[in-house]
């Protein structure tokens, strides 16, 4: 089948040849018949396999299709998603797809000024996309009637589960109308998340896609075994070695961001780091350059790391692994993203070896490991432009270097 073939309005089908989607992916396929007949769907699936168009093409086709009178009156369809970056990104693929049909998209979110927002929601939107937070904020004002919602989405539930808002979810469940439909999509799912979902959907088409194997199959994956203070040479290296390709690095806390680029500084190497210590018009700024091409490496904590859809993302490197190991399998999900190839790599420290081994059990396989020779290894320290050829080290080196000397003579002696 082809998006050609579907039974939508014809502007959609222009934008989708516009957005170079010619056949949809599995969960799409799947999804939008059940959607399209107003079922509620409970779905599971990989990241970065085109979950958001899997529910953005029949909800603008369905809202479009509207008599006139039921059109004009409100909030149509509410999207909820856990982060900034995630809001902006929705918001961007529904009114791309909904281009030169009836249908707007608005998207609200905290960490900005709420008026700009307030504006827009005057002016009147048929699609929702909001952060939990400011969604609240704005309704307790007064500012956004929910009375009027056919449509609930929550995107990555998984992550928002994780936040902290299954509260804020069972409230808002009680502010919408009974009858509606809802879609359900989340990359992972656990006890909690069944439980949330069955409370919220009636009777829901649940759709599972490649629910064996968590990690994309176009994703080439693989680990080194670094030791942790010399994690910072190896990026060094894989990036003056890759010039030209665009690098997504992600570290375990904002601190730790900021060390890193701040390392990379010392040797030259243009970065920027995103977390939630930044301002959400500094975050919107470095996600755009990077995205565009006009910065070629991030440095970020795992804020980014579910459902952003960064275009042309070459290589992940986790410089440290993740806490929890589903969040490796949303981290190397930035590259490989829809039919393209992906490189993801992970240094591995002796303190991290309990960490790789929750992850090979939580992929099921064992992840492929990168050998180093000791010369090799060595050889990568000691070409860093970070390496001093002042006094002080150099007789450091000789003295660590006549240590080794002295020790293996002993051993020869005995």
């Amino acid at each position: 089948m082809k998006f050609a073939d579907l039974k939508v309005a014809s502007e959609i089908k222009q934008n989708l040849d516009k957005l170079g989607f010619i056949r949809p992916t599995d969960i799409q396929f799947k999804a939008i018949p059940p959607i399209m007949r107003g079922e509620d769907v409970l779905a599971v699936a990989q990241t970065g396999t085109g979950k958001t168009a899997a529910f953005a093409i029949p909800v603008i086709h369905m809202i479009n299709e509207a008599k006139p009178s039921r059109r004009y009156q409100g909030i149509r369809c509410l999207v909820m998603v856990p982060t900034h970056e995630l809001a902006l990104q929705i918001n961007k693929v529904f009114n791309s797809i909904a281009a030169h049909t009836h249908v707007k998209a608005t998207s609200i979110y905290g960490g900005v000024d709420q008026d700009p927002q307030i504006s827009m929601l005057r002016k009147g939107t048929d699609i929702l996309i909001a952060t939990p937070g400011r969604m609240f904020d704005l309704a307790s004002q007064g500012h956004l009637d929910l009375s009027n919602i056919d449509i609930l989405i929550l995107d990555e539930a998984d992550h928002m589960l994780d936040l902290g808002f299954i509260k804020d979810i069972r409230d808002l469940s009680r502010k919408l109308p009974r009858e509606r439909q809802t879609l359900f999509f989340s990359a992972t799912i656990n006890p909690d998340i069944k439980k949330l979902a069955y409370d919220l959907v009636k009777d829901a088409i649940r759709i599972q896609v490649s629910p064996k194997n968590p990690v994309n199959k176009n994703i080439n994956h693989s680990v080194a075994m670094i030791d942790m203070d010399d994690k910072r040479f190896f990026l060094e290296r894989m990036v003056k070695e890759n010039p030209d390709q665009k690098i997504l690095v992600f570290v375990r806390t904002k601190v730790r961001a900021e060390r890193v680029k701040s390392a990379m500084e010392r040797v030259e190497i243009k970065s920027d780091t995103i977390h939630s210590d930044k301002d959400q018009s500094d975050r919107n700024r470095v996600m755009e350059e990077f995205g565009a091409g006009r910065l070629m490496m991030l440095i970020a904590t795992d804020i980014s790391a579910r459902g952003i859809d960064i275009p042309d993302v070459d290589f992940v490197v986790n410089y440290d692994l993740p806490d929890k190991p589903e969040n490796y399998v949303h981290r190397i999900g930035r590259t490989g993203r829809g039919n393209k190839r992906g490189e993801a790599v992970s240094f591995c420290s002796k303190e991290e070896k309990p960490l790789l081994k929750e992850i090979e059990s939580y992929t099921g396989a064992p992840i492929e490991v990168i050998s180093i020779p000791a010369a090799e290894y060595d050889t990568t320290i000691s070409f860093s432009a970070e390496a001093k050829d002042d006094w002080k080290t150099l007789i450091n080196e000789h003295e660590k270097t006549m240590a080794k000397i002295n020790r293996k003579k002993k051993k020869k002696k005995l």
